[in-house]
């Protein structure tokens, strides 16, 4: 019986109604040792299998915390045989991360997040599922991302997610909500100690002692009375106020353990050593040291442990680590000798690993390949613990399990293997090769602060330039994703310098390197000592360095030369070897990147999306979102979710400045959604000031404040200048005109100015409509120059625009504008931009009382306005149409596809090209059930009941 949690066991009923009603969620509880969590869990299973829920349960251990996988396989053990009903793409890549095939595909983690999903709603669509993992703090990085991957997208599934976590250990569950277990109140804690075993024997003080010392834990109210009967505890040695509640734990359970046989430490000690407790393995390095089966009956008389399923389990993870720190050295050197030596391969040589194989993969020698893998795994971490010093076998092993883990994508447990097999290295080179490949493996696997250490280890010990010029090039990276530019454009320029003569090309490389993290920090002079550089040692790249700093001069400056040679610049940088720049050339590299490495196709299509962001700035929008959408597709198709969120940072900007609304929202809802499973906390800003810029076209102010405040406060650009275009864009819209040209006019004027240009328009209007031409004049040259330079109608149209708006003779004017319509209507520009064009056009009309043709104008705006759902500027619009003295100007009613949130558009969109909620859920990753949800309510929305009148509807 549970006291004193009736707001947890209420939160947890709350889940399970609501996953059995078809509203999936997760629930993170998170405490103290002992505090009660387990318990909880116990409660939830039961009410769970009260409710008719299918169970699932895991729990993570320590010693399988470097096992990749480990806890995801015992979460799904009683489900394998389901697998196979999977997608291929999902099934091979879950069977590869639980090691039931050979030979698993590289990178696979997401497909495999996927394939849990899919499995989960497969097997809830037969009765609901309840999914428990225990002690998540200890679970193995590889189980637990593609967990929280699954529990983010429980939406429409009958599935509920608990995960129970330490306090401060974790897990790091961003986005799941949170349920903190605390201390039982003063009347809870004494019912708890009531039902103690041997709780009645306690005299008075003794009781309030256990009750003081325990402080609501319930564990240590159960577990301390045994130690409290004696008068001669009434001291209490686990009293030491200043020690947490889980260290009088251990120091109870020590002193438990102590007063066991020394047979029966031996064989505890054992199994607390082992990964997994399984009995075979722990009484065979047991019987090395004398002790045996028949020396656990004493632990389980005790309740220290229970033996069941082939398996010794400690009651609760804090008696395991008593046991375990409460040995002296030199025994725990002796257990992991022993397991060592019981646990090596069948077919290993006595000083080392087993052969190569010589078998077809996916034969029944095949998976013993990977059992003899998994057990020369163990073997090198038990040698390793057991090492009290530098081991050349257990470093070798240790490197060759880091490489097997490398091929099942498991690259936290890459780093820590690589990590340890340096420790045990007593060469200097080696030990900085090895310490560098935990470093790298580090930054795969998103550890930046990890990476960056072991990377500044490593160094010392790398006698060759190259490698420590790769080493500094590193932390420069790693910097660089932690918003440290300046620092990273010093550590790229000293990796350039190490690099030197021996490897003048890689030197070039970091050159340019550096460069982009001068442009990220904002600083022209650092760009353009880096060009210098570059240049003064003739280095390979030069060339490609100086069109980058004259493409950054171009975006910070308001004059015409920097303006020319950025435009030169950028068509430099796209005309690089191998035509790479053009998008049909960039899909050939796309396609070839299909069946390249895993570990070169990240980087081809992150160059594939910097030549999108340079098409971009010389003005070549639907380039760039080819581009973009290109890398995106192959991304949903191979499952790389790293660099999904980078591809649509760019393709939501370039839809955006398309006028695609509505595609640009759905891009950068899900986008966001992508960054945050990666952690690319960089990317996620800049997408949110998309979305910024779409709830100003709306005149949402709430959500254009609330996107635009953190790339504010962050302070770095062009997130910066995005976020404060969205908010003076917003107040333009609600009428705000002065508060928009002093923003605007406060970044125009600032040396970091990037991505200031697309709102210079809007700067040339407030300050029209302020009767302060001369607080635009500066503006409108500088984007005639620009526009001018690029040669797109679009961008021609816009200056004409601002020569408009800024003319004093209304024949200027209206010729003016009648030339930016023709322009708009030339393509590759934005209904939004050509309806606002058409806006002023009207108002200027008006006022020259040419009534007719200024409704002419206004009613075009108005529909393109209602179109695209830009509210305040429809209204501004309908207000001009009456003081024409058309009265019939009403708000118009949302269309159908207004009614859609993002993802039902996605998914509406992807039904209609026929696609199957299979293909859907594998395509926006997301169950087929929840791609079937949101399609029914699209149809309700859309008054429609097929796919087939889905497919007539123009999206």
């Amino acid at each position: 019986m549970l006291h004193g949690r009736t707001t947890e066991t209420a939160a947890i009923d709350r889940l399970l109604d609501d996953a059995r009603e078809g509203r999936g969620g997760a629930l993170v509880l998170r405490g103290e040792p002992g505090i009660g969590k387990s318990a909880l869990l116990g409660h939830a299973a039961e009410r769970g299998g009260q409710r008719g829920m299918r169970v699932l349960r895991s729990a993570g251990v320590e010693g399988e915390s470097e096992l990749p996988f480990a806890g995801l396989h015992l979460l799904l053990s009683g489900v394998l045989d389901r697998i196979g009903s999977l997608p291929e793409a999902q099934a091979g890549a879950l069977r590869g991360a639980l090691g039931l095939q050979a030979r698993p595909t590289t990178g696979d983690l997401f497909l495999a997040g996927l394939g849990v999903l899919t499995l989960l709603s497969e097997l809830a669509a037969e009765q609901p599922v309840l999914a428990i993992v225990d002690d998540a703090h200890r679970l193995d990085a590889e189980s637990l991302r593609v967990l929280l991957f699954a529990a983010r997208r429980l939406g429409a599934e009958r599935v509920a997610v608990l995960l129970a976590g330490r306090e401060g250990e974790g897990p790091d569950a961003p986005g799941l909500p949170e349920l903190p277990v605390g201390p039982l109140d003063g009347a809870a804690a004494e019912l708890v100690l009531a039902a103690a075993a041997g709780a009645a024997e306690l005299p008075g003080p003794a009781r309030a002692l256990v009750l003081r010392e325990a402080r609501g834990n319930p564990l240590a109210l159960l577990e301390l009375p045994a130690a409290q009967r004696k008068s001669e505890h009434y001291a209490s040695p686990y009293g030491v106020a200043c020690l947490p509640a889980h260290s009088r734990l251990l120091r109870t359970f020590t002193e438990t353990v102590a007063t066991l046989p020394p047979a029966t430490r031996t064989v505890l000690l054992v199994a607390a050593a082992d990964e997994n407790g399984r009995l075979d393995a722990v009484l065979a390095a047991a019987g090395r040291l004398d002790a045996g089966l028949d020396d656990l009956a004493a632990a389980e008389r005790a309740r220290l442990v229970t033996v069941e399923d082939g398996r010794i389990r400690f009651r609760h993870s804090v008696i395991r680590s008593a046991v375990y720190q409460g040995a002296t050295a030199g025994r725990r050197v002796a257990a992991h000798r022993a397991l060592a030596d019981s646990v090596r391969p069948a077919g290993a040589r006595p000083d080392g690993p087993g052969h190569a194989p010589d078998h077809e993969p996916g034969s029944t020698a095949d998976h013993d390949h990977d059992h003899d893998h998994d057990l020369a795994r163990q073997r090198a971490w038990h040698l390793a613990a057991a090492a009290t010093g530098p081991d050349p076998e257990a470093a070798r092993l240790l490197e060759r399990s880091a490489e097997h883990a490398r091929t099942r994508g498991a690259f936290a447990t890459v780093a820590a293997t690589y990590r340890r097999s340096a420790e045990l290295t007593a060469d200097r080179a080696e030990r900085g090769r090895r310490l560098f490949e935990a470093a790298s493996a580090a930054a795969d696997s998103g550890q930046l602060e990890l990476a960056d250490a072991l990377a500044l280890e490593a160094a010392p010990h790398l006698a060759d330039p190259v490698r420590r010029a790769r080493a500094v090039r590193l932390r420069a990276l790693v910097a660089d994703e932690q918003d440290r530019s300046r620092d990273a454009h010093a550590m790229f320029t000293e990796a350039a310098q190490e690099a030197g003569a021996a490897d003048p090309e890689l030197a070039g490389a970091l050159l340019f390197q550096a460069a982009q993290a001068a442009w990220h920090a904002g600083d022209q002079q650092a760009i353009e000592r880096s060009a210098e550089r570059a240049a003064a040692l003739a280095l390979p790249g030069a060339d490609r360095i100086a069109a980058l700093a004259r493409l950054a001069a171009g975006q910070h400056r308001l004059e015409h030369s920097p303006l020319a040679d950025s435009a030169a610049a950028v068509r430099e940088l796209l005309g690089g070897p191998g035509g790479f720049g053009s998008p049909p050339a960039a899909d050939a590299r796309l396609a070839r990147t299909a069946s390249a490495s895993t570990s070169d196709s990240p980087s081809v299509l992150r160059e594939t999306v910097r030549v999108g962001w340079w098409h971009l700035f010389d003005g070549r929008v639907e380039q760039a979102r080819d581009l973009a959408a290109a890398v995106e597709r192959h991304c949903r198709e191979t499952g790389a979710l790293g660099v999904l969120a980078v591809a649509q940072m760019l393709l939501a900007r370039t839809q955006l400045m398309l006028g695609r609304h509505r595609d640009a929202l759905s891009t950068a809802t899900d986008g966001l959604r992508s960054a945050e499973d990666s952690g690319q906390s960089r990317v996620r800003v800049y997408l949110a000031t998309v979305l910024a810029h779409l709830a100003a076209v709306r005149g949402d102010e709430d959500a254009c404040r609330a996107h635009a405040e953190e790339a504010l406060a962050r302070g770095i650009a062009p997130s910066t200048v995005h976020a404060g275009t969205a908010l003076a864009l917003l107040d333009l819209g609600l009428g705000r005109t002065e508060a928009a040209l002093d923003r605007l006019g406060a970044l125009a004027a600032s040396p970091d100015r990037q991505g200031i240009i697309a709102a210079l328009p809007d700067l040339v209007e407030a300050a029209a409509r302020l009767d302060r031409p001369d607080r635009g004049r500066d503006a409108a040259a500088w984007y005639r120059d620009h526009a001018a330079l690029g040669g797109h109608p679009w961008a021609e149209a816009l200056a004409l625009r601002c020569r408009a708006l800024l003319a004093e003779d209304p024949g200027t004017a209206v010729a003016h504008y009648e030339e930016a319509i023709r322009l708009h209507g030339e393509g590759g520009g934005s209904p939004y931009d050509l309806a606002r064009t058409r806006l002023l056009y009207g108002e200027r009309l008006r006022r020259l009382r040419r009534t007719t043709e200024a409704r002419t104008q206004l009613r075009a705006a108005l529909h393109a306005f209602e179109q695209l759902a830009a509210h305040p500027w429809a209204e501004r619009a309908r207000n001009e149409l009456r003081a024409t003295g058309e009265s019939t100007a009403q708000a118009a009613t949302p269309g159908p596809l207004d009614q859609l949130t993002p993802q039902e558009l996605q998914v509406a969109r992807l039904a209609a090209e026929g696609l199957s909620n299979k293909d859907i859920g594998s395509r926006l990753f997301i169950s087929p059930r929840t791609a079937g949800y949101h399609l029914s309510h699209t149809y309700a929305k859309l008054g429609i009941t097929s796919r087939t009148e889905l497919a007539r509807i123009s999206f």
